[in-house]
């Protein structure tokens, strides 16, 4: 085990109290705070300094206290969110990260806050560059850091002892031409500000306002969050809890002949480890879905072979991390080495390796060729109307496999409770489909697990899967201790889940405009294994052969096994590949006809009450359901769109410039879906307290998303009360309902709807009870407003009368429902996005003056939130767009497995991104609204491509947009 030094007293000042500590010169800091119970000190990088998540300040400076050893710290002062303030008495920063919508997922919000107050105690008014600069050292994943650096700004006024404004978005009335609409100024940015802004909404002259659907109120668990409460999975640990580790795989591909374990199990303080040979064989897959699950079932808790680097081999139990970690090293595994593929055209050649040899799994289209799925579907007669064009187009696009990257690492603690009964608690997007997935892995009966979702540090449909529940279960049950496990950073690239690599050729035939056949060729890389290799590809298939829905189309696709960590589910689930694809290629045709691009696309995109015509063979992993829009304002975005960039001048004045630097401006459009039609299902209890206050009970998965919030407004709105009246229980298979989880942008619309029926419910039950208590004979004659019951006559009674008279007086029993809701429409949100670069066309450096995103997601429920999801989404799409990929070697090690090799945009160097929304009213959604998160990742990637050939001449097809794809780009226009 090595030599442990000895501990040596050390005396410091924690959070304004002396402390005088023996500790171990060599532990980090943050290890030593947490153990000291200051859990707003996080890790995000397993302690590489990458991330920022651990920032404190010590001697009121930011600092990484992973990087920090107790020895350095003697005679200094450390400070914690702990010590900035409470729920009663919140910080300035505290207050301004909530009223903002600043937190997300509020995993980095301590370092955020801390690093923010680090910066106004050295500058009481400091600028927007400041700030962002200030903040650089700490990673967001969820926000875009727009409302991050605003919340900054509102605070650092605040401490200055300025009077603030009230944070609220400003609506706009508009009638029948949204063109004649007048903007506010800002929105135009002809002066070249900056600065953050407010979202704008856009709403129809005729639709109803309401009471508490429609406002930014502030996020129901905001508070915790600022303040840094342990919430999330690993800020809670069981007493006796063990620690455990995963030994995974250093080749490509591999036959595992033997596992010597027995120098592991001497170790001491080793308690378990196991391997293949000690767990019974059950075919599974890792993609969190709803049963039943789409094949194959190609894995194995622990196999016999391995299929990539980071593929699973052996876990341990042990006393402590560090001992754990050594039992790995102490495990001999005897490899046979095979050949591998990393590319998919040469895993599906017929000349590669075949990675599914096994004979015990069912689903695999052709195990010889590598193909996991093939996928064909036509509409009309695709052939006949090539031939009938007056142009064919075609095109070959290629983006990345892009990382998730969200700040909190898998993580997962396992025990039993006092009844013997398994508890996970896990950071995971889908409980309930862990609970029955995991159950025949471990052997136990669905009814002796219970999953808890505790808050969750960011997703991205990351967490749709089943990763570690599995293994830390196995190793509860072997020792009968707590365990917890958790990825290191390096194995979320190597063992966690990424986008789909993908190979997209369309073939467009265009007669008079019209785009009246197309053709969609795919190859979707699924890396080893095939968790939502059927359902990504084919979403993507569907969506992007719909945005412009051709009668004669044909959707192939080829699904290929390779020797790289697997793709699973990510935010945008396929269609932000195709839309990209596709997109470019309209605006390709365009110069090619020299027409206008907009007005080519408006010929062309989806219409109102439009068949969608593949939307029957291509849904999402079965036979679908006719659909068609029901709602849209893409036209009305469109023209916001155009009017806010002043697109057609920029245009014409950038079509002029010359000399080195060159302007552009780009457009797309997009749509998306909310739920998946005829199989996602959400459902809502809510309870009727003594006190007039509701409990609401929901399996939906906030995620950061500010779902949790957003339901308790369709609640409140329903039953009378204020959003504070709705405590919000989330997410825990033995005490919430179901809901299938928090992906497939449903949250909104199919919990939603759950929500709205079950409060129907209850406020019915509510109007019935009053009636009784006021003696009125028709309970539909009363009124419930503002807590109060009130009738006809003048005569009222309370929602505490209510309760305190039904649960103790009259007629004695619970006014409480539940309810369930699925649809078999998914209706679309839709949406423009633009975007505005600058760009040097000797040397290739750009800059990216702006995205602009004008979105349709029905009734906006609640302006903040939804615009922190727009934002987010638009700073994830930009990095899949500028510079995110995974790099491997030739032996398949990847060799940007860290956030110091793996980029991510940071505060100090995202562009402006302004989100303007146009209101809808939804027929099927509850209060009018469809979904957000992920139709906005959808049009950054073209809206970009579009501006920098407008200001370069030259089209990217292949993503990332790296600095050598630029210089090989301008030297290729040179030559022409």
């Amino acid at each position: 085990m090595g030599s442990i030094k000895n501990k040596t007293e050390t005396i410091f000042t924690l959070n304004g109290v002396k402390r005088k500590v023996e500790v171990n010169p060599d532990e980090t800091l943050m290890n030593f705070l947490r153990k000291d119970g200051l859990m707003s000190v996080k890790s995000g990088c397993g302690g590489q300094g990458d991330c920022g998540m651990c920032t404190i300040l010590l001697n009121n400076k930011p600092v990484q206290s992973c990087l920090v050893k107790m020895s350095a710290i003697n005679g200094k002062s450390i400070e914690t969110l702990e010590s900035m303030g409470t729920a009663d008495n919140l910080h300035p920063l505290q207050a301004a990260f909530i009223e903002t919508g600043a937190i997300q997922c509020g995993f980095c919000t301590p370092a955020q806050i801390l690093s923010a107050k680090s910066l106004i105690q050295k500058n009481s008014n400091p600028s927007e560059s400041d700030i962002r600069k200030a903040l650089s050292g700490v990673l967001c994943r969820c926000t875009g850091y727009v409302r991050i650096v605003d919340a900054v700004t509102r605070a650092s006024a605040v401490m200055r002892g300025e009077e603030v404004p009230p944070y609220i978005p400003q609506e706009i009335k508009f009638g029948e031409n949204i063109s004649e609409i007048e903007l506010p100024e800002a929105y135009y940015r002809k002066d070249g500000n900056k600065s953050p802004l407010l979202p704008l909404v856009l709403t129809p002259s005729g639709m109803k306002q309401l009471s508490e659907v429609g406002k930014s109120v502030k996020k129901v668990d905001g508070v915790k969050l600022a303040t840094g409460k342990p919430v999330f999975t690993d800020d809670v640990q069981p007493r006796g809890m063990l620690y455990g580790a995963l030994l995974t795989s250093p080749h490509a591909h591999a036959i595992i002949k033997d596992i010597d374990v027995s120098k592991a199990k001497m170790l001491p303080g080793v308690h378990a480890v196991i391997t293949h040979k000690d767990l019974p064989r059950v075919k599974y897959a890792t993609g969190g879905q709803s049963f039943p699950q789409p094949l194959p079932h190609d894995q194995a808790s622990l196999d016999i072979k391995v299929r990539h680097v980071g593929d699973r081999v052996a876990i341990v139990a042990a006393e402590t991390q560090k001992i754990a970690d050594e039992a790995l090293q102490l495990i001999i595994v005897d490899y046979k080495i095979l050949p591998h593929v990393l590319d998919c055209e040469l895993a599906m050649s017929g000349n590669a390796p075949i990675i599914h040899d096994e004979e015990d799994t069912e689903g695999i289209y052709d195990a010889s060729l590598n193909i996991v799925h093939h996928l064909e579907a036509e509409v009309g007669d695709p052939n006949k109307a090539f031939k009938d064009a007056d142009n064919v187009f075609e095109g070959e696009y290629r983006t990345p496999k892009q990382q998730h990257a969200q700040m909190e690492p898998h993580v997962c603690i396992t025990y039993f409770d006092e009844d013997n009964r398994l508890v996970v608690r896990t950071s995971t997007q889908v409980p309930f489909h862990v609970r029955r997935i995991i159950s025949p892995l471990i052997g136990l009966p669905i009814k002796q697990i219970r999953v808890i979702k505790p808050r969750i540090g960011g997703g991205f449909g990351g967490k749709q899967e089943i990763l570690l529940e599995d293994l830390c279960s196995h190793l509860t049950i072997a020792t009968g201790r707590p365990v917890k496990m958790e990825y290191t950073r390096s194995q979320e690239f190597t063992s966690g889940r990424s986008r789909h690599r993908q190979i997209i050729k369309y073939k467009l035939g265009v007669k008079d405009e019209q785009i009246t056949a197309a053709e969609l060729r795919l190859i979707g890389d699924t890396g080893a294994y095939g968790t939502h290799a059927l359902t990504v590809n084919m979403v993507g298939g569907f969506k992007g052969l719909t945005l412009y829905n051709a009668p004669n189309s044909r959707f192939i696709c080829d699904v290929v096994y390779t020797n790289t960590p697997p793709a699973g589910a990510y935010r945008g689930y396929g269609a932000m590949q195709e839309q990209f694809a596709v997109e470019v290629l309209l605006e390709e045709i365009a110069e090619q006809l020299k027409l206008d691009v907009v007005q080519l696309k408006k010929k062309n995109w989806l219409k109102l009450g439009e068949l969608m015509h593949l939307a029957r063979k291509l849904g999402e992993g079965r036979e679908g359901y006719d659909q068609s829009m029901e709602s849209t304002a893409i036209d009305e975005c469109v023209t916001v769109g155009l009017k806010a960039t002043d697109y057609y001048k920029k245009r014409k004045a950038f079509s002029d410039e010359s000399g080195d630097i060159r302007h552009g401006i780009g457009m797309s459009i997009m749509i998306h879906g909310s739920g998946i039609a005829g199989l996602d299902m959400g459902a809502a209890t809510i309870k009727l307290n003594d006190d007039g206050s509701f409990n609401l009970l929901i399996g939906a998965t906030d995620l950061g998303t500010g779902s949790d919030t957003i339901l308790a407004q369709m609640a409140a709105e329903k039953l009378g009360v204020g959003v504070e009246d709705i405590i919000v229980y989330s997410s825990d298979t033995d005490f919430t309902p179901f809901d299938k989880g928090a992906y497939a942008s449903s949250t909104t619309y199919i919990s939603g709807g759950a929500v709205v029926k079950a409060a129907d419910k209850v406020r019915e039950m509510i109007l019935i009870h009053a009636a009784k208590m006021l003696r009125v004979k028709n309970h539909q004659e009363l009124l419930l407003i503002n807590k109060l019951i009130k009738a006809p006559d003048g005569k009222q009674v309370s929602l505490e009368d209510v309760a305190l008279s039904s649960l103790h007086q009259l007629d004695q029993h619970q006014i409480m429902a539940t309810e369930s809701n699925m649809s078999y429409v998914s209706p679309p949100p839709t949406g423009a996005q633009f975007a505005e670069v600058t760009f040097n066309i000797k040397t290739g450096e750009m800059q990216i003056d702006r995205l602009l995103m004008i979105v349709d997601c029905g009734r906006v429920i609640n302006p903040l939130t939804a615009a922190g999801q727009a934002e987010g989404g638009m700073a994830q799409a930009l990095g899949f767009t500028m510079f995110e990929d995974t790099y491997f070697d030739k032996n398949g090690h990847i060799t940007n497995d860290q956030f110091s090799t793996y980029r991510l945009y940071k505060a100090d160097d995202v562009p402006p991104m302004d989100v303007i929304f146009v209101q809808t009213d939804e027929p099927t959604g509850p209060f009018g609204a469809k979904s957000i998160a992920e139709i906005s990742v959808d049009g950054v990637a073209p809206a970009l491509v579009n501006a920098i050939h407008n200001a370069s001449g030259i089209w990217f097809r292949d993503l990332p947009i790296t600095q050598e794809k630029i210089l090989k780009g301008l030297q290729t226009t040179r030559m022409q």
